[in-house]
């Protein structure tokens, strides 16, 4: 699809490569002598006019426009098919960008974010004048709030720019506008690229201080661990978010600044902010609680966010959250396929066994159940747990219900029984969002009471109420939790070609994966953000089933080989097109998606 440059030309220093790794490589010379100039492109599209629209296929290549190179990597067919790729490559004495702002990967990925924000902030609704279809369209998939490695906009060791973007080439009916297009590509491309590309565009302080935020929250997370902590909230954070479709922060008088509890409260020295303080979230089983509406699954949104940093005055800038940290949740009606769900559920009707568990429709608890089997296979070790979002069977059984049904006709053996257990004995912390499961006080090692949006450590009252009322509930695990073996994917049994198709990667919306002929629900998978990580978990699926899959491999090998094979290439690795459009995820996403394909099949390990 679409032509590479083989003809790009020495713009005085490197270019990024790796889509978003930090590598970088060697601007190649020309073989055939200088490239076209941008007069030349201008030329040659005005010539074009009233042809028919194939006829833009001419300006596929590479162009030198004196202060970068632009690349149409691809023509589109048709005014109303999807816009012409196209990449402009900036040396770095034309970004001119300042040395902090690249000395090191996490401000690359800072500056890079703020970059492709601000090229897609004058690209929308940007037409180059009348036409049909998409005739005119500037567009960027710019990061949101998060900031991680991207394709739209690429930052190399030495400062120099790679952008990634499309462009509706103008068009009347099926015919090519030929002056509309010289003044597109000609004048208004140039226009937006150095005015959101270069410094000439921004304060260089703003620039400098996006890299250095976000390369302070990437030393934060580091020192978690040591600390002996699964997450870290800043004091003077801002959690609350505008509305549940609007990730920006909310404002005004009534906002809560958070403050850690005394008890709570630690401190970190970072390369750039200096010393910060806040509340550390320790190892172990952590509850927050309090009435409704005080701020907890607030607190808890920040922490299953906080596996990625945010851009400056987002509010959760040091909000931090180790990376392993898995959102777990019910999902009824979700494809399961072979899962050891046997420590929280056993014992089915009609001796049905579950230490293999498949269903095409999934219950809640039986869904919760292997959320947790799967994110532990695949290497997580904390998980984030609303009650609001979990199946109650799953959660909790009373000392009442426990009369009523004796453990001999109860499957399920509640996640009450086996919180503390994970914790104390396979080294997997939780934290738990409760309003109204108080027997969970019994397994907790700290507790934290949300009033008023303000956190409080209640740990040592909650033992005090746990002591003095005590519940009566008898512990219903029978045996020791045991780890699960890894599971094998069948060879073929993934297939993401459709039709002539070898590759079907499509996004739809936020929440919708379409792979090869199946229509994959991630809904309820929440720390996926964004549509350019869907696209990009679509596309390693599509690696995994074409280089991997027929090896044998368990599932945690299979995301091992394609996290080595991006960590390599960068995110390029997953499409060879150089497009724009990919960011990057975790390998508990990439798990959560496979495990969804309905046509999954497995054998155990």
């Amino acid at each position: 699809c679409g032509q590479e440059e083989g003809n790009q030309r020495d713009s005085g220093g490197k270019v990024p490569s790796g889509a978003g790794t930090g590598n970088s490589r060697d601007a190649t010379h020309s073989r055939q002598g200088p490239l076209k100039s941008a007069s030349d492109l201008g030329t040659l599209l005005r010539s074009l006019d009233g042809r028919g629209y194939k006829a833009y296929k001419a300006i596929a290549g590479a162009w030198d426009f004196g202060d970068f190179t632009l690349h149409v990597d691809h023509v589109q067919g048709d005014p109303f098919a999807l816009p012409s790729r196209i990449r402009v490559l900036l040396p770095a004495t034309v970004a001119d960008l300042p040395a902090p702002a690249f000395g090191t990967l996490p401000r690359r990925l800072g500056t890079a974010a703020l970059l492709a924000r601000a090229f897609a902030r004058r690209t929308p609704g940007r037409r180059g004048g009348p036409g049909s279809g998409r005739s005119g369209d500037i567009d960027m998939e710019a990061p949101g709030q998060e900031v991680t490695a991207q394709t739209a906009v690429l930052v190399a060791e030495d400062g120099g720019v790679e952008a990634r973007f499309t462009v509706g080439l103008p068009a009347r009916g099926r015919r090519v506008l030929g002056t509309a297009a010289d003044r597109l590509l000609t004048e208004e491309v140039p226009d937006i690229v150095l005015r959101a590309l270069t410094v000439r565009g921004h304060d260089a302080s703003e620039i400098v201080r996006h890299a250095e935020v976000n390369e302070d929250a990437e030393h934060l997370r580091d020192q978690l661990a040591g600390a002996g902590l699964v997450a870290f909230v800043v004091d003077g954070a801002m959690l609350p978010r505008r509305s549940g479709v609007d990730d920006r922060p909310l404002q005004g008088d009534g906002v809560v600044p958070f403050t850690s509890p005394p008890t709570l409260r630690v401190g970190f020295a970072l390369p750039n902010a200096g010393e910060v303080t806040g509340m550390g979230v320790p190892r172990g089983v952590t509850l927050v609680v309090g009435g409704g509406f005080h701020g907890k699954s607030t607190l808890l949104r920040a922490l299953q966010t906080g596996v990625y940093n945010h851009r400056p005055d987002d509010g959760r800038e040091r909000v931090v959250t180790l990376h392993d940290a898995v959102k777990i949740r019910a999902e009824d009606g979700r494809s399961v396929q072979g899962v050891d769900i046997s420590p929280f559920i056993d014992g089915l009707p009609m001796g049905e066994g579950t230490r293999a568990f498949s269903s095409p429709n999934a219950s809640g608890s039986t869904s919760q159940a292997a959320a947790i089997v799967e994110a532990l296979e695949v290497g997580s070790r904390t998980l984030l747990v609303d009650e609001d979002t979990s199946a109650t069977n799953f959660m909790i059984r009373d000392r009442r219900m426990q009369a009523l049904v004796p453990k001999e006709g109860e499957p399920i053996t509640p996640f009450v029984d086996r919180v503390s257990e994970l914790a104390r004995e396979e080294g997997v912390s939780a934290v738990l969002v409760l309003g109204g499961s108080g027997d969970y006080l019994d397994v907790a090692d700290t507790v934290v009471a949300m009033r008023d949006y303000a956190p409080h450590d209640v740990t040592e009252e909650a033992r005090t109420v746990a002591a003095a009322l005590p519940t009566g509930r008898v512990p219903e695990a029978v045996d020791p939790f045991a780890a699960a073996a890894p599971r094998r994917p069948r060879p073929g049994c993934l297939e993401p070609g459709k039709g002539r198709r070898e590759v079907n990667v499509k996004v739809p919306d936020e929440r919708t994966l379409l792979f090869g002929r199946e229509t994959v629900d991630l809904a309820a998978v929440e720390q996926l953000l964004s549509r350019s990580q869907i696209r990009a978990v679509g596309r390693a699926l599509a690696l995994a089933a074409r280089d991997h899959l027929d090896a044998g491999r368990s599932i945690p090998e299979l995301l091992d080989a394609v996290e080595a094979e991006v960590a390599e290439l960068g995110l390029d690795a997953l499409d060879p097109r150089r497009v724009g459009d990919l960011a990057a995820f975790r390998r508990f996403e990439l798990a959560a998606a496979l495990n969804r394909i309905r046509s999954l099949r497995v054998d155990s390990a």
